[in-house]
């Protein structure tokens, strides 16, 4: 009953988490619980987990079989992942159950070329040096996220945007497609576009 059906997208479902003071109010029998009765009917189950390392993190983690870790090029934002990373391996039901580690991909969001020429942000090969796990997805940082964000329409359903064709190439390398990266480099422009600027 507390699932949400996606009004575009048929096979999509949300199941919204309650907001409540009490950070320790899911056990991890509850999730268990939800996870095990929610895999008989779907394929993937995505926990959204907030940033850090408190016990909402901790809970997404702890049963995950493969976890996407999203990161901004900044310092700070790659230390957390690499902390993020340390609890994965170490932390989750895999590790205590001595099974194969859980598969970690990387996802570089709000990323700018033209910032990282200048020395004003980290670069891709940076990151990857940093986290030392596979590049899923470079997310170029875009208008069209901020408009997605306050239309309430995933960026993702925005084929035109450069953002939401990042998505889309993300997606498909999650699901073993062997998709080249975009948005990577600063572009160049045009005659054009040096005539009259854009």
């Amino acid at each position: 009953q507390a699932m949400i059906k996606d009004k575009r997208i048929d096979t999509l479902f949300i199941l919204p988490a309650s907001q409540t003071r009490d950070k320790d109010a899911l056990s991890k029998e509850g999730v268990e619980r939800i996870l095990n009765e929610l895999a008989e009917e779907f394929d993937y189950i995505i926990c959204d987990s907030p940033a850090g390392i408190e016990s909402g993190a901790m809970m997404a983690l702890y049963f995950a079989d493969e976890a996407v870790v999203v990161t901004n090029p900044e310092v700070s934002s790659v230390r957390d992942s690499d902390r993020i990373l340390g609890m994965l391996s170490s932390k989750s039901r895999r590790a205590e159950q001595g099974l194969p580690g859980i598969k970690e991909h990387l996802l570089l969001t709000r990323y700018n070329p033209e910032r990282v020429v200048k020395g004003e942000m980290l670069s891709v090969e940076d990151v990857g040096e940093i986290l030392a796990i596979k590049l899923l997805g470079v997310i170029p940082e875009s208008q069209a996220v901020l408009n997605a964000s306050n239309s309430g329409q995933p960026v993702i359903l925005d084929q035109d945007s450069d953002a939401g064709q990042a998505y889309l190439d993300t997606v498909a390398r999650l699901l073993g497609e062997e998709v080249p990266f975009r948005f990577l480099n600063v572009e160049k422009k045009g005659l054009l576009k040096r005539i009259f600027g854009g």
